[in-house]
């Protein structure tokens, strides 16, 4: 039986997909097999012994220690594309609180409140201060074009944008789901001096964090519109502020307020409702649930933050998976601690993802101590032995 502790409320359609017969999932078990949550801060969290896997429910893991979990080989998955529709649409939402001031005009008409008969009157005279440019024609560019960013780059073209994108590390998937009228872009710079919108759609890491900053600003042409639904640690706030009072911005959409963008003029403070829709918190509940399902029965990896996707179906009467260290000679000392028990190898199928590697080997027999041999080995993080 395996032990899956919830850190955050899952949508029971995700936690149904775990089979009762072989999970018991709760909010209080110490030491779990494995983890599911959403926003949950695991920072200052000590990370169980016998923890092998977190399920993100969501995109981003920036609550989540990937490297501490990394050098304990413990899998960290997340669910790409599960709320890609959700945030696609708020993003096209974004395009036009850019571009007309919706919630500008919103906030004065309520000033009109007690005007009695006058209101329409009143209503004509001062809606020209909230006039804004229409998306068609207009250019956008898309900055990562992942599970999100396609959907967005596809949705502008339907309203009649121009659309560009920019991402050196799109997928294969990424790539067959985006539609070929939009123009590729292979310099960031180039980008943001030709569109008159870019929406920002990549992960936050130290090569992304403040990517938007006084350089790329001084690129962009007077009046460009900047939208946000990735993490606001994208954009240097310093800089913005600069760039929204020489004129540079016209307005900033973000769905990540911080201190320093509430209040500030001309941006529009989203609280963080990208994925907040029942349809998304289901298929990220399902995902990440049979993402850590598929892992603790059969070791196979699908999604994982940390470490490579692998898998293969287990026709042998066990498998052994170690998490390892991307370093050279791994595979010949596995090989050889086999080898020396008489271990006859059915299958083997090893993967690495930067810094991290994962061997499936599966075996018919497992003799005593196997495990502690192949965990003495130097580089190895974890080992587990899943019997069929």
């Amino acid at each position: 039986m395996f032990e899956v502790l919830t850190l955050n409320k899952i949508a029971a359609c995700g936690l149904d997909r775990l089979d009762k017969t072989l999970f018991a999932v709760t909010d209080e078990v110490k030491n779990p097999d494995g983890i599911i949550l959403r926003s949950f801060k695991m920072h200052d969290m000590e990370l169980p012994e016998n923890l092998k896997g977190i399920a993100r429910a969501g995109a981003g893991t920036n609550n989540i220690p990937i490297d501490k979990c990394s050098e304990k080989g413990i899998v960290v998955f997340n669910t790409p594309g599960a709320n890609a529709n959700a945030v696609a649409e708020l993003t096209l939402a974004g395009l036009l609180l850019a571009s007309r001031k919706i919630t500008d005009a919103i906030e004065w008409a309520k000033t009109l409140k007690g005007e009695g008969d006058n209101v329409g009157a009143l209503v004509e005279k001062g809606k020209s201060a909230y006039a804004g440019p229409e998306l068609l024609g207009k250019k956008l560019g898309v900055v990562g074009l992942g599970a999100i960013g396609a959907k967005v780059a596809n949705l502008a073209l339907a309203l009649g944008m121009d659309v560009i994108g920019y991402d050196p590390y799109i997928s294969v998937d990424a790539a067959w789901g985006l539609s070929a009228k939009v123009k590729k872009c292979n310099d960031l710079k180039v980008l943001a001096a030709n569109c008159d919108y870019i929406s920002m759609h990549m992960p936050l890491n130290d090569g992304t964090r403040g990517i938007v900053n006084d350089e790329l600003f001084e690129c962009m042409e007077k009046g460009t519109r900047l939208l946000n639904f990735s993490r606001g640690e994208l954009v240097d706030t310093a800089a913005l502020k600069k760039a929204i009072e020489n004129g540079t911005i016209a307005s900033y959409v973000v769905d990540f307020p911080c201190e320093e963008t509430i209040g500030m003029e001309n941006v529009i403070n989203i609280p963080h409702l990208g994925a907040s829709t029942p349809e998304s918190e289901d298929n990220c509940a399902v995902m990440a649930a049979d993402e850590l399902s598929a892992f603790l029965k059969y070791g196979n990896i699908k999604n994982s933050v940390n470490y490579p996707n692998i898998e293969a179906d287990l026709d042998s009467k066990f498998r052994v998976t170690i998490a390892h260290q991307n370093i050279p000679n791994m595979l010949n000392t596995f090989s050889s601690i086999f080898a020396n028990d008489n271990i006859n190898i059915t299958n083997m199928l090893s993967k690495s993802k930067k810094d991290n590697a994962y061997t499936i080997i599966d075996v018919d027999t497992v003799p005593a101590g196997l495990e502690a041999e192949l965990a003495a080995v130097e580089g190895v993080c974890k080992v587990r032995i899943i019997e069929a």
